[in-house]
């Protein structure tokens, strides 16, 4: 397999459609928010910036978030920290109606306190077993889930990557194609802009950092393969931290509040009060695999 080749060699011919029309409504809805909903609802953020006291009803509903975004600009939003600490991430649940709103910046809730292990998730062991099974891909545990659907004729699509796992040797590249990913990782480190997906992670009341769903596969490879940093956006912060670090402050003293205090932030390690299910405390240099499968599988090639 030539080590340059991405998903993008796997697209299935069956898939085009499906991944235009995905594609499609990805960018319609990507102009809607550029063009309706951001200067709207930055023209209201502007007001509560001008006038805090006046505009709480748009602050307790927990502030448009493209709008912080477009507003605060990207480097206030993002950290660099080390992925091997970034172990804890927000468990939702089923339950999608105790989930705060993607749009707002503010979350309310317990959702802090609900935290899953992210170093013991589905993508982490996928890393893990593409770095141990390189000789032998078929052992790995993703395979075994992919086969599994192929045999019961319901083999796994992507309708947005375009895939099509229609057959074994399409399973087997495209485990080999992340496979890759990782090697080019470890030989040349983390680099930004070759995916849309940011790592995305939410400040809890304690101003801790939790991730959520975004970027779960490079901070799975990143942590597997030991870079030393990476870029974290902040996607929301609890209303506690909120609260806290903004009080008594206008809507711009209060931004530049946040951002003071977003310095400060630092992914949290430990389990939460509220978590689904005991994982074992590892600590950050531990339990992490031995990288020579990819150098060997290099030397190789």
């Amino acid at each position: 397999m030539p080590k340059n080749r991405t998903t993008d060699d796997l697209i299935h011919p069956r898939m085009r459609g499906a991944m235009t029309r995905a594609q499609r409504i990805e960018a319609w809805r990507a102009w809607c928010e550029q063009h309706l909903v951001l200067p709207f609802s930055r023209a209201w953020l502007v007001r509560w910036c001008r006038h805090r006291s006046r505009h709480q009803g748009l602050e307790q509903r927990g502030l448009p978030r493209h709008a912080v975004e477009d507003v605060m600009g990207p480097e206030a939003l993002t950290l660099w920290i080390n992925p091997r600490e970034l172990v804890r991430d927000v468990n939702f649940g089923r339950d999608k109606r105790k989930r705060p709103s993607s749009n707002a910046f503010i979350w309310e809730g317990d959702w802090d306190l609900r935290r899953g292990a992210f170093r013991f998730g589905s993508r982490s062991r996928l890393m893990r077993d593409l770095i141990e099974h390189g000789d032998d891909l078929t052992v790995t545990e993703r395979y075994q889930q992919l086969k599994a659907l192929l045999e019961a004729g319901k083999p796994w699509a992507s309708p947005r990557d375009g895939l099509l796992m229609d057959s074994e040797e399409q399973i087997l590249g495209y485990l080999r194609c992340y496979r890759g990913y990782l090697q080019d990782m470890a030989a040349n480190g983390f680099r930004q802009g070759i995916t849309k997906d940011e790592m995305g992670v939410a400040v809890t009341r304690d101003g801790r950092l939790l991730k959520i769903n975004r970027g779960l596969h490079r901070l799975a490879m990143a942590q597997q393969v030991g870079v030393p940093h990476v870029p974290v956006v902040i996607k929301a912060v609890h209303r506690e931290f909120w609260d806290k670090v903004t009080a008594g402050a206008e809507g711009d003293e209060a931004l530049r509040r946040l951002q003071a205090a977003l310095q400060e932030c630092r992914p949290e390690s430990e389990p939460g009060p509220l978590d689904p299910k005991t994982y074992p405390v590892m600590g950050v240099d531990e339990g992490w695999p031995d990288l020579r499968g990819l150098e060997d599988a290099n030397s190789g090639s």
